[in-house]
């Protein structure tokens, strides 16, 4: 039996009234919604509709994703699937997505953000998004890392 685990999520919703509360990682995307165990202990399902993004944070206190960075500066570094997200309200944000397309949900998306200091990973569902564009591939393994060659100044040692 798998251990079980809460994580601190932030529930970003179109009218813009967040909900704070856990979710268990591996079920925590039902049929209807996403299931939320608010901090006083009541268990509800929010409808996707009602979703924007569901922000698994460090903490509660100071936790704002509006304040957080939404577009890469520059290329990203890590490996991924570089997208451009838009939301049905408009709204453009990027992340990486793995890229692995077992590990995508039939729900929506999970990310990691430009910025991943108190918003660790973003699940966005699919009826909250207008568009997904993929920018770029970061870490393609078609194409092998080069390697640095060895001077003709430097001896043997073994």
């Amino acid at each position: 039996m798998a251990g079980s685990t809460n994580k601190k999520v932030l529930i970003e919703r179109f009218d813009r009234a967040p909900l704070a509360g856990y979710v268990t990682p591996q079920v925590y995307l039902t049929p209807d919604g996403v299931d939320l165990l608010s901090p006083s202990g009541t268990a509800q399902v929010v409808p996707y509709e009602e979703v924007k993004a569901v922000c698994f944070v460090r903490d509660f206190d100071g936790a704002d994703p509006s304040r957080e960075p939404k577009i890469f500066n520059t290329r990203p570094k890590m490996e991924g699937l570089w997208v451009r997200l838009r939301f049905r309200d408009g709204e453009l944000r990027e992340g990486l997505l793995p890229n692995n397309l077992l590990q995508l949900e039939p729900q929506g998306f999970t990310y990691l953000p430009p910025n991943p200091t108190n918003n660790q990973r973003v699940f966005v569902p699919k009826t909250a998004l207008a568009e997904v564009q993929i920018l770029g591939v970061v870490g393609s393994p078609l194409r092998p890392r080069k390697t640095k060659p060895v001077p003709k100044e430097q001896i043997e040692l073994f």
